[in-house]
């Protein structure tokens, strides 16, 4: 039988931290695992079932939720990006995207055909993305070509950092270039709406962030898109083409809704998540592993830099495996095999008792080594 080794360890690992299922979604997953589990209630528009209740949870409880016109469910937040950029591409347009961005935004943008323009960061040690040097790279870009779209990753994979998305907004419409904001580690673990920030597409990802088994994204639009991005086939007329006609469906989806209860309400309690990242990012700096990125830091997921554990690792027996296994011994999941000098993680959804725990476990560590 496949098991996962990490199965009951606190996991600290933030692709995965926003996408434990919860109870409800552990049990829509038996219920609706069978891969024809959903398409058997389908007549032709997998948005349009009405039972079980995905009607009702795609246009009326996810707009809402997104602060959007138009929500649709799709493979990914990278689908849900794709989506919009083929549906707005033209022959030698370009894509302004931040520095930051996850890779998957320029793969998408390659895929559509666009050329990319780099928002840089202010690199070593903030990564901040200014809405200044965004303005100047729009700038820069119109002079070579018609600018389609702009993005912006609202937080950023890998460090973390929000930056200031209103803002960013605010100089895109000034210049008439639609905002898609890359939300997949924002929606469902805190607060965002697409029009509180004035934007004109997010995306979100159901495994990352909304407690869903995934894969599963979800893609919420102003109104005045939805003719461009969800236009129809000319034979299939009920088929929307950037989507391929259907997307994510059965368990994935399924879980997606049994959390969805569960993803509102937490979403509420954001301002702890982010006081716990502070506490135990300042912790970790107390024992000389250090925190880069935006500080105060306003996200659960933070990035470390730790020449202690680097220096370590020369010595160590496991080499550069040696964090990870003592992590492990310790029944700590979440950084990857082989990284000491620089890692991420994430303190998302753990109690106090389970913070402290880890926080102990690197000191142990580095004492153990050192002593």
């Amino acid at each position: 039988m496949l098991r996962r080794q990490a199965k009951d360890f606190i996991n600290i690992d933030p692709l995965q931290t926003g996408g434990k299922l919860t109870e409800e979604a552990k049990e829509a997953l038996l219920e609706w695992g069978d891969g024809y589990s959903v398409c058997d209630f389908c007549q032709g528009r997998l948005d349009e079932i009405k039972n079980p209740p995905i009607y009702d949870f795609v246009h009326r409880e996810l707009p809402e939720f997104l602060g959007c016109d138009v929500a649709r469910i799709t493979g990914g937040a990278r689908e849900g990006m794709f989506a919009v950029m083929h549906a707005l591409a033209k022959k030698d347009a370009w894509v302004v995207v931040d520095g930051n961005a996850h890779y998957s935004s320029y793969i998408s943008a390659e895929r559509a055909g666009l050329n990319i323009a780099e928002v840089p960061s202010t690199g070593h040690p903030d990564y901040l993305i200014k809405p200044e040097k965004f303005e100047e790279v729009i700038e820069e870009t119109e002079k070579k070509g018609e600018i389609v779209l702009a993005l912006i990753t609202y937080p950023d994979g890998n460090y973390g950092n929000l930056p200031d998305a209103r803002r960013i907004a605010e100089v895109c419409r000034a210049r008439d270039i639609p905002l898609l904001v890359n939300g997949a580690y924002a929606v469902g673990r805190m607060p965002v709406k697409l029009k509180d920030i004035g934007a004109d597409f997010i995306v979100g990802s159901g495994h990352k962030s909304m407690a869903s088994s995934g894969p599963i994204g979800v893609l919420g639009m102003r109104g005045e898109w939805e003719e461009t991005v969800l236009r129809r086939s000319s034979k299939y007329k009920n088929k929307e083409i950037e989507l391929l006609g259907c997307t994510a469906r059965g368990a994935s989806l399924m879980t997606l809704i049994a959390s969805f209860p569960t993803v509102k309400k937490r979403v509420e309690r954001w301002n702890e998540e982010v006081e716990k990242a502070r506490y135990f990012s300042s912790k970790m700096e107390e024992i000389g592993i250090l925190q880069l990125g935006e500080k105060p830091h306003n996200h659960d997921l933070m990035f470390f830099s730790s020449e202690k554990l680097f220096e370590i690792s020369k010595r160590a027996k496991d080499g550069r495996f040696f964090l990870y296994k003592e992590l492990k011994n310790r029944r700590i999941h979440g950084i990857k095999p082989g990284l000491t000098r620089h890692f991420k993680l994430s303190t998302y959804g753990l109690s106090k008792e389970e913070i402290e725990y880890v926080l102990n476990a690197f000191r142990e560590i580095i004492e153990k080594y050192e002593g």
